[in-house]
């Protein structure tokens, strides 16, 4: 059994680190908080984006793009989002596992010729994948929640969007977590390139009329006839607003995982301080219970001395 100083030792390094794992959960709700109302934001505007390249997709005629040709995927990059750090449960290993599933079934020939390459976004995605001696590229974009906006996250979907442009790649791949609530990240898989039609898009006709109903002062619904004018031709909005299209679906892909890191690493950390506590109980119990042996000892050594000099 572990003597009395030992478990006073161990109860000290308990009681150390649940205050650490409560501080770190407090400053992930913090950060969660922020993350949340970001993906929150940006959530409306990029369905309404999409659901606009869809009318413009049904109203177009041929568009040419350099984002929507079709090719043999030969050549495969997987856009993987991860975070820096660790302490976040299991966000990181769904998003690797995956990938090393995805890579072994889907793309195993493509990985059999060299053909599959990672760009990571967070630090842990590409330490990972580089020990397993991956073809990694574009390893500055690894860095990107250091100064998460926009701006950063618009670098690397240019990267990744002449890459293709210069048929360097054939088909781009995101793998991220998206954000649910603090205790669930569902993982997702969302082919940026080629351009594919979302199907589950509301379609408008853009050359019939819409009807918007307006309340009156007696209830009476109204339909009011609303002509839309698009100016200049669809084909023309359409060419201007794929590659925004791309920028902000790989920028609400990163604010995703960003908030679904910050979730789990909140739901790590409160769990570990309950089993901190849990633990803290059943040791100050074992040391209370050695206490007691230690003090019965004692007295019994005394009586039986006291009994011996008698």
């Amino acid at each position: 059994m572990a003597s009395l100083k030992e478990i006073r030792n161990r109860i000290t390094s308990v009681a150390s680190t649940q205050q650490i794992t409560k501080a770190m959960k407090m400053v992930a709700a913090a950060k969660l908080r922020r993350a949340q109302d970001a993906i929150t934001q940006m959530r409306p505007y990029a369905k309404s984006l999409n659901d606009i390249l869809g009318n413009l997709s049904e109203n177009a005629g041929e568009v040419t793009s350099p984002y929507l040709e079709k090719r043999n995927p030969e050549k495969i990059l997987l856009v993987i989002t991860t975070s820096d750090r660790g302490l976040c449960g299991g966000f990181n290993s769904s998003v690797t596992k995956y990938i090393l599933n995805l890579v072994a079934n889907e793309y195993a020939p493509q990985h059999a010729k060299g053909n599959v390459h990672l760009l990571a976004i967070g630090k842990k995605g590409l330490e990972y994948f580089q020990k397993r001696k991956f073809p990694m590229v574009g390893q500055e974009f690894s860095t990107i929640f250091t100064r998460l906006s926009f701006g950063a996250v618009k670098e690397a979907a240019e990267f990744v969007m002449n890459a293709f442009a210069e048929k360097q790649y054939d088909k781009v791949e995101l793998v991220y977590n998206e954000f649910k609530n603090v205790a669930t990240q569902i993982l997702c898989k969302d082919q940026l390139l080629p351009i594919i039609e979302d199907k589950n898009a509301p379609k408008i006709d853009a050359k019939a009329k819409a009807t918007e109903k307006l309340a009156k002062k007696d209830d009476a619904a109204a339909t009011v006839a609303i002509d839309y004018v698009l100016e200049p031709s669809p084909e023309e909005i359409m060419l201007e607003l794929l590659p925004k299209s791309l920028k902000i679906r790989m920028f609400k892909a990163v604010l995703e995982s960003n908030a679904s890191e910050q979730g789990a690493r909140m739901s790590a950390m409160d769990k570990a301080t309950e089993n901190a506590g849990e633990l803290l109980k059943q040791l100050k119990l074992t040391y209370n219970r050695s206490r007691q042996a230690a003090i019965t000892k004692e007295i019994l050594e005394i009586v039986g001395g006291a009994e011996a000099l008698g």
